[in-house]
């Protein structure tokens, strides 16, 4: 992809699908964040349907509806305070998005990881939807959020502009201030000065429209850990987790969603059939109905857990391959080999994440 390749016109992007379900390091980061002001985990997960033992297992996925409870309790134990959502998007890093993070850190102009982060935007947690306008003082992101629930809309904004921020000041590797910023809603009724250490710039309030702006400068410079290979890599591995994200519904989630809890010894087909109380046959059948198979399933699901233990966890290869269900790190070499065209230790080894990143 070239530095020059032009961002997509006005409206060309998908908006946002809250179907795909979302890993749920997001909705640690706002426990911890909780936690911080006093609020308990507890608290925050009450009504959700997840638990804390949940939150730090890689493997477990959350609906965006179930997201959104862990906000609205966090936002109502702490009288929904303006600027929270800056000081929560300020903790999403690139490596906070796995697969998607390292796409964009390996691109090769700020241009391109901007393309690139918004075409693939179902594989992060934004709630908002973002289109693209060329601007007089430069790239403009627009950002809406008219399916968030009107109490929680102020959040999920400020939340995505200040998340902006920080993945724009880690793919150049320094601390880099937004161009512009503005808001739709009212100015806050104190601590502006917050609003403005957070976005590294003055926002303007009560505006038509979310917007940030990108400094035209910045998008075609090279970034500092670009690297071609990877970039490629990566770019494929973004569309095929976020195909196998969007082909979750129906039995092959439920299947999917089963095996996780149980995947250093998964179940077999039989167990599955018997746990979702059908027949074995049937359960075959209605896999091959959805173009897949329980195999499948059980491969896909190692596959994506693996790609998140190796890149978000950091974990060692023989300790994703424990809880992979490998006896020998040998069979999970080749397993993954097979997966990704390349063994784990050369998956992980593109571009690493600067310090503090």
């Amino acid at each position: 992809m070239s530095g020059q390749e032009t961002v997509p016109a006005s409206g060309e992007w998908p908006m946002v699908r809250w179907d795909v379900r979302r890993p749920a390091a997001s909705a640690l980061l706002l426990t911890k964040l909780g936690a911080e002001y006093g609020v308990a985990t507890r608290t925050c997960l009450r009504g959700s349907g997840v638990t804390a033992e949940q939150l730090e297992d890689p493997s477990t996925e959350l609906t965006a509806a179930q997201e959104l409870a862990i906000t609205r309790n966090l936002l109502d134990a702490l009288g929904h305070p303006e600027g929270l959502g800056l000081r929560a998007g300020a903790r999403y890093h690139l490596t906070t998005h796995g697969i998607w993070g390292f796409a964009l850190i390996s691109s090769p102009t700020l241009r391109s990881a901007i393309d690139v982060g918004l075409r693939f935007l179902d594989l992060t947690y934004s709630y908002c939807r973002i289109e693209v306008r060329e601007g007089e003082r430069g790239l403009l992101l627009v950002l809406a959020a008219p399916d968030v629930p009107g109490d929680l809309r102020r959040f999920a904004v400020e939340r995505d502009v200040a998340a902006i921020r920080t993945l724009q000041s880690d793919l150049l590797a320094e601390p880099v201030a937004l161009h512009g910023v503005r808001f739709a809603f009212p100015p806050p009724a104190g601590a502006v000065d917050r609003y403005t250490e957070l976005c590294g710039v003055r926002p303007e309030f009560g505006v038509a429209e979310n917007v940030v702006e990108i400094d035209p400068d910045l998008l075609d410079a090279p970034l500092p850990q670009a690297d071609e290979h990877t970039a490629a890599l990566m770019r494929q591995q973004c569309r095929e987790l976020l195909e196998r994200r969007q082909q979750r519904a129906g039995l092959a989630g439920r299947v999917r969603e089963h095996v996780l809890t149980r995947m250093s010894s998964p179940p077999g087909r039989a167990e599955v059939a018997a746990a979702l109380h059908i027949s074995e046959r049937t359960l075959h059948r209605r896999l091959a109905e959805e173009g897949t198979s329980y195999r499948d399933v059980l491969n896909d699901a190692r596959a994506e857990l693996a790609e998140d233990l190796l890149l978000t966890a950091g974990l060692p290869v023989a300790e994703v391959a424990r809880r992979l269900g490998y006896v020998e790190v040998t069979s999970f070499s080749q397993a993954f080999r097979r997966w990704k065209g390349v063994g784990p230790r050369s998956f992980r080894g593109g571009p690493a994440p600067r310090k503090g990143l």
